[in-house]
């Protein structure tokens, strides 16, 4: 089992942008589908972005496609979410998750966490 932690949170203006990432430890980084998750206040958790295990297939969320995107260093056990012209809307605690089982691209079956980093957009 990997172990997540993210790092990259912040402050920022509206039209600004942020890079989160990911660092995994453990075994089998590779074998991971990763993806991004974000929650804001009073809010259901949100799927945001998926990447497969190798890296060439991406998924995004309506509200976030065009702006960020997501991407993987198995050699480095990182995984980034760039997240460029950054909204208020798209202020919340932003969660690196993991998963053996496909698809990548649904928010079902994540079942390791990181603990979250804050991400606000001032307007």
């Amino acid at each position: 089992q990997v172990q997540l932690v993210e790092s990259g949170g912040g402050l920022v203006q509206a039209g600004d942008s942020l890079r989160l990432s990911c660092a995994a430890s453990g075994r089998s980084f590779s074998n991971y589908r990763m993806g991004w998750f974000r929650q804001a206040p009073g809010k259901a958790r949100e799927f945001v972005a998926g990447i497969n295990w190798t890296g060439s297939l991406t998924y995004y969320t309506d509200s976030v496609k065009g702006r960020f995107t997501i991407s993987r260093d198995n050699a480095k056990n990182t995984v980034l979410l760039q997240m460029n012209s950054l909204k208020p809307e798209d202020t919340a605690v932003y969660y690196c998750a993991a998963k053996l089982a496909p698809p990548y691209n649904s928010p079902r079956g994540y079942d390791t966490w990181g603990q979250g980093t804050q991400v606000t957009v001032s307007s």
